[in-house]
């Protein structure tokens, strides 16, 4: 169980911190729900306490594993040439997984993929999304602002 004020990743939406423990009645049934602010995007989403543990809530990562994020950004993709449609659901799977690593790991590709032969319209979203994922949890872990994040992601990424 997470509590206000802890810092929380939602896999597929980003990491955020939790403002309040809410009772909702949806479809003739009251459930509770964490209210979770997130900072990229000042989105706010209710997640069912009951969910949690299937929607792969978790903490986000230590600043001790910060630099760990951005060593695989900086390094080439490893990740094995496939078909678009094999790589975009590869790439969904590792965003879905909820790891900052695989996520990290997604932008790196993409962004390398870009440079070298462009992105169709679907990866091109899913780089952006990845990309929101990753900045949301690294301005959380870093207690840093995000456009100082989204200029350290470019450097890295050129």
């Amino acid at each position: 169980m997470f509590g206000i004020g802890d810092k929380v990743v939602y896999p597929m939406h980003g990491a955020g911190v939790i403002e309040a423990i809410e009772e909702r009645e949806v479809l003739g049934e009251f459930r509770q729900y964490y209210v979770m602010h997130i900072p990229v995007g000042n989105m706010k989403v209710f997640i069912p306490l009951n969910n949690v543990d299937q929607l792969g809530i978790r903490q986000i990562i230590s600043k001790a594993e910060i630099p760990e994020v951005f060593k695989i950004l900086e390094n080439e993709s490893q990740l094995p040439a496939l078909a678009w449609n094999r790589r975009y659901r590869a790439n969904l799977d590792r965003i879905k997984s909820g790891s900052i690593f695989s996520v990290a790991e997604v932008v790196r590709s993409l962004s390398q993929r870009d440079r070298e032969k462009g992105l169709s319209a679907g990866e091109k979203k899913m780089y952006e999304n990845a990309s929101q994922i990753l900045i949301s949890e690294l301005i959380l872990a870093e207690e840093s602002e995000e456009e100082d994040v989204r200029r350290r992601l470019k450097g890295l990424l050129v």
